[in-house]
């Protein structure tokens, strides 16, 4: 069985929409696009560049566009990216010229990749395909950087739909300009209890 590992910059309040650059996304009216921009130091930048590291990824449709269109020009930028496997959940595409792509139709077929024989699989970005995961209890690890602003809104990574679930703290890393990097690994059902007892 291969594991999920949902890698997402976030505000303090959830919002993941549009971290790169002004126009990446800006679908509801998002005007904070790149809102990641100023929190970039050496420690900020060992933390992306360890979750880089070769893995297939799988993405949603939008954010697969937005790779699609950026990543295999600057592949300098990112090892091996054009060489893994890109897994994209679409409802509206196909096929693609960037080598490698495959397309998923529903979250059963996700459910056979997770079952299948192979190594890790992150996903990037996908703030639709990672609400569905969680909702399906489909994710193994979250590797979380948050950084220290509000938002208010934009997209979240949680929503209402989420399945309630147990994580640990595997990992974690505070950078000079505020971001806290944490990966949490999957730990079973949500324990509740009273305080002090």
């Amino acid at each position: 069985m291969r594991k999920i590992i949902v890698i997402s910059m976030i505000t303090i309040d959830g919002v993941m929409q549009a971290p790169g650059a002004p126009e990446e996304d800006t679908s509801g009216g998002f005007e904070y696009g790149g809102w990641v921009a100023p929190f970039g130091d050496e420690e900020y930048g060992k933390v992306t560049q360890k979750q880089m590291a070769p893995a297939d990824i799988l993405l949603g449709r939008k954010t697969f566009d937005i790779f699609e269109d950026y990543w295999p020009k600057h592949a300098e930028g990112w090892p091996r990216i054009n060489e893994v496997t890109k897994y994209v959940l679409s409802s509206t595409r196909k096929n693609s010229d960037w080598q490698n792509s495959e397309f998923l139709s529903s979250i059963e077929d996700i459910k056979k990749l997770k079952n299948s024989e192979g190594g890790d699989i992150k996903v990037w970005g996908s703030a639709t395909l990672v609400q569905l995961l969680i909702q399906h209890d489909l994710v193994d690890e979250l590797a979380l950087k948050i950084h220290p602003i509000i938002l208010g809104k934009g997209k979240k990574l949680f929503n209402e739909s989420s399945t309630p679930s147990g994580f640990k703290l595997v990992e974690s890393t505070v950078t000079p300009s505020g971001v806290i990097a944490v990966s949490y690994k999957r730990a079973g059902e949500v324990k509740t209890g009273i305080i002090g007892e």
